[in-house]
């Protein structure tokens, strides 16, 4: 009976977080970006948001050094 329990419990745990990160996942894949004039760092919300703009958009201003990461010191940075 405890092994039932403790087996129940662990798929029951496994399932939950699969579940959690699925979702978590499918939030961030449905996000969606639009170029709306948007230049700056300082405008951006996320490192995503930042990397969409500069990919998208015409005349951002958010990769300083040209190597292809926006906003590293607000929102891309390396840590």
């Amino acid at each position: 009976m405890k092994k039932t329990i403790l087996a129940l419990i662990a798929v029951t745990a496994i399932w939950y977080t699969i579940n959690t990160d699925s979702n978590e996942l499918q939030a961030f894949e449905n996000k969606v970006y639009q170029c709306d004039g948007r230049q700056y760092c300082s405008q951006m919300t996320s490192c995503e948001e930042a990397t969409f703009f500069i990919n998208n958009c015409p005349n951002t201003k958010m990769d300083g050094n040209n190597d292809g990461v926006p906003c590293e010191k607000q929102w891309c940075g390396y840590k």
